[in-house]
Order: C-alpha cells, then sequence, then structure tokens
C-alpha cells in the first residue's frame, strides 16, 4: 500500500493538462456492449476505475484494447452476468446494466460498490428499467432484470437528493434499443450525460435533449460503432484550481472547458482568486487576501459535491467563517476529522460544516476515506507547513491520473513511498 509525502508550504505555478473524464469515460465504456461491431474511446485517464471497467467488459464477453489513452471494445458476444469480485470495487459498475438490458432483454448485475460517502441507493435506475417493462428483482446479492421487450415509456428521474447520473445514463443506454419513445424528466444535466448521448448517438441512436431535465430517446434496431473522445474531467480541473488559490500559486488548466466549471469558478473568484478564462483552458491566480465563503453543494449545474472537500480546505485560509453545506451525499464529511489533525477549525451542525480561518496547518500523518477527501488532504498538505503524509491513496488513484506526476511539474515537493 502506498501513501504521499508531501512538503508543505510551496505556491504551485505552472501548467498541467487535464485528463478525460472519469465519470465520462466509465458509461462510455459501458456504452459498447450495445453493439457488436469495434468501438474506440479516446483521451481515457489512466485509473484504476477505468481499469476494472476494462476487466468488466472483458468478464462479460468483450474483447478490450488498452493502447496509451484510447481503449478499443469490441463486444462481439456478451454475456447477461456481471459478478461481485469486480463489481463490489466500483459504484460506476453499476451501469453495464441498462447496456446488458438493452441488448440481451436480460441482465444479472452485482449490486455495486465504491467510496463510503453515504446512502447511494440505485431505486431510481431500477424504476427506470421497469417503466421500460423490465421485471427486475434483488436475489442473492445481485440485480436481475428481464423484459420479452422493452417499450418506451415517460418516467419521472428525481431522487431525494435531486436527479441521478448514473441512472439517467443506464435508462438511457437501456431505451436506446427499446421500441418506441422514452422521456425522461428530471433527468440529469451533467456534461457527462450530454457525453454518453454525444456517443450513443454516433452509434446511431435518437436522443435529443441531453443537457437538459427532459431527455427524449426514441428506440432504434440496432447500434453500431463509432469513435469518440471523451470531455475532460471538470472535477480534477476544479481540484487543480483550488489548489492553486489555496496554495496562493498561479496554474494554468490546460484542456479544462470553462463553461462545466461555472459554479465552481465563481466561488473561487468569490473568495478572492482570479480567474483567467481562455481558449482551450483558463488559469487561475491566488490573491495576497482570501476572503470567506458560504458553499451549498447541488445538482449540476450547482457546486459539485466531488469539490466539496477541496473547497472546505480553501476556506480553512481565509480570514472569517465560511459554511459549507452538503446536499447530496449526507455523510460527505468524514474528511473534517482529518483536516483537524493538520489544525483546521471545523464544526458539523447537521449538514454544514462551520469553517473558522484562516488557520495555520502544520504537517501531520492523515488517512484517507474516500475519492474526494484524499483530494482534500492532499490539498492541506501542500498548504501546510512541515511534513504531511497522506494514507491509503488507492482512493486517489480511483479518480486522478498520477495526480503526484502532475503536482511535481507544478513545483510540489510530492512523494509517493509504500509503506
Amino acid at each position: 500500500m502506498y501513501s504521499l509525502v508531501i512538503q508543505g508550504g510551496r505556491p504551485l505555478h505552472g501548467a498541467v493538462s487535464i485528463s478525460g473524464a472519469k465519470n465520462a469515460v466509465l458509461p462510455l465504456l459501458a456504452a459498447t456492449l450495445l453493439t457488436r461491431e469495434p468501438c474506440v474511446i479516446r483521451r481515457v485517464p489512466n485509473l484504476t476505475d477505468v481499469t476494472y471497467m476494462g476487466r468488466i467488459l472483458a468478464e462479460l464477453g468483450a474483447k478490450v484494447k488498452f493502447q496509451g489513452d484510447t481503449i478499443t471494445v469490441t463486444a462481439n458476444r456478451v454475456k447477461g452476468v456481471a459478478g461481485y469480485d469486480l463489481v463490489r470495487k466500483m459504484r460506476g459498475s453499476i451501469c453495464v446494466l441498462g447496456p446488458l438490458l438493452g441488448r440481451l432483454r436480460e441482465a444479472q448485475v452485482s449490486l455495486p460498490g465504491g467510496c463510503i460517502i453515504g446512502p447511494r441507493p440505485i431505486d431510481l435506475h431500477l424504476k427506470g428499467m421497469r417503466a421500460l417493462g423490465a421485471r427486475v428483482t434483488i436475489e442473492k446479492g445481485f440485480v436481475c432484470a428481464k423484459a420479452r421487450r422493452l417499450v418506451g415509456s415517460e418516467l419521472f428521474l428525481g431522487g431525494r437528493s435531486g436527479p441521478t447520473v448514473l441512472g439517467t445514463a443506464n435508462v438511457m443506454m437501456a431505451a436506446a434499443l427499446a421500441e418506441g419513445v422514452t422521456v425522461l424528466e428530471s433527468a440529469a444535466c451533467e456534461p457527462e450525460v450530454v457525453d454518453l448521448a454525444d456517443f450513443l448517438n454516433a452509434m446511431g441512436a435518437n436522443i435529443a435533449g441531453a443537457g437538459s431535465p427532459t431527455i427524449r430517446i426514441t428506440g432504434v434496431p440496432e447500434l453500431h460503432g463509432a469513435e469518440h473522445e471523451a470531455i475532460p474531467d471538470r472535477i480534477e480541473a476544479a481540484t487543480f484550481a483550488i489548489a492553486a488559490a489555496a496554495t496562493q500559486g498561479e496554474v494554468t488548466l490546460r484542456g479544462a472547458q470553462p463553461q462545466h466549471l461555472t459554479a465552481v469558478l465563481d466561488k473561487l473568484q468569490e473568495a478572492g482568486a482570479k480567474v483567467d478564462r481562455q481558449p482551450g483552458g483558463l488559469t487561475v491566480k491566488a490573491t495576497r487576501r482570501l476572503r470567506p465563503t458560504d458553499v451549498t453543494t447541488q445538482p449540476y449545474a450547482g457546486f459539485p459535491t466531488d469539490a466539496q472537500a477541496q473547497m472546505m480546505v480553501l476556506m480553512t485560509q481565509a480570514p472569517g467563517i465560511s459554511i459549507i453545506t452538503e446536499r447530496i451525499y449526507e455523510s460527505r464529511f468524514m474528511h473534517v476529522s482529518e483536516l483537524a489533525r493538520l489544525g483546521a477549525n471545523i464544526t458539523l451542525e447537521g449538514p454544514s460544516a462551520v469553517v473558522k480561518g484562516a488557520t495555520p496547518l502544520s504537517g501531520a500523518p492523515v488517512m484517507a476515506s474516500d475519492l474526494r477527501a484524499s483530494a482534500a488532504l492532499l490539498i492541506a498538505g501542500l498548504v501546510a507547513k512541515g511534513e504531511t503524509r497522506v494514507k491509503r491513496i488507492y482512493h486517489l488513484d480511483r479518480g486522478y491520473a498520477k495526480i503526484d506526476e502532475k503536482l511535481r511539474g507544478l513545483g510540489a515537493k510530492v512523494e509517493r513511498v509504500q509503506e
């Protein structure tokens, strides 16, 4: 098991290239199961989650070829059972349910795993499959779905915390091969959903309205192979942008798409950072004085829950009181106790964290609990004086491609060591 050892107190300076979006690539890879023909996905990040998805596709019978940042998948023959050993390792694996049901009219997918950040039920996924005509049961830890035929339907996908991103993707993929028209109301509007719709349309699907709360899918008899380049990772971009501001540095994010980061950039500017939008990316520059800022996580296009922990670190450096409210995942504050080990002054009050800054941070050993908490602890280590050791960084490797190398390219002193 590896840890990251960080010598803090160094501003980040330079340019970094943003990788392809993990949360786009996983559904894109799942969508290749909808056709017998080869599909090529480009700008694929080198992540353990992507490796696991490739192994799941191979277990299902597809031929998967990795070549640099490109993956070619040929799913000429596939079976409808995705087992426990691989699926349990990440929540994103549930997105094979829709493609398998759409193509084979039956699927057995183990209930998924992933980060422990609070309840993330898949009830809306199952609701969507049932609305298309499938019989869905939970048996021995598997989701079992079967249908003689799939027929388009109108359904509402809003949940307690807003629309479901993976649920929208799953139903959209199954409906692409259903008979008739499917209308998804309160669909997720995330850029990753738009990216999937673009790929499916390139495969011959008929999908309109992606990126809005209403998506209309007109089923087609079959899909064909296609090539597609994944969008850049907006959460990776947000993480580097926040790190630049927190360390009093200046970083250019090559390939980042500002239109996907509006809420994050707005809060960075509110906190006192300067943001320069440019063709092909953007630059974030710190100013001498940060300002406290209140943040509430919301479904897209609101402030993303996946950047909440990172933003909390920035607020520890802003004089005054900031309130960060989590509206998506109620238990996503596991990083608070570890930030306190570095000297942060944060108290929890229900769904909100009250951050009192500016607080000097000092290095200490900390333990990562999930993917985005890992990123927050890494940023805190970059800010803190002295040495910080972030343990259990396998979480980081699930969502950030070679982040230690990228940070060293920006002047950080970060070393990966084996425990």
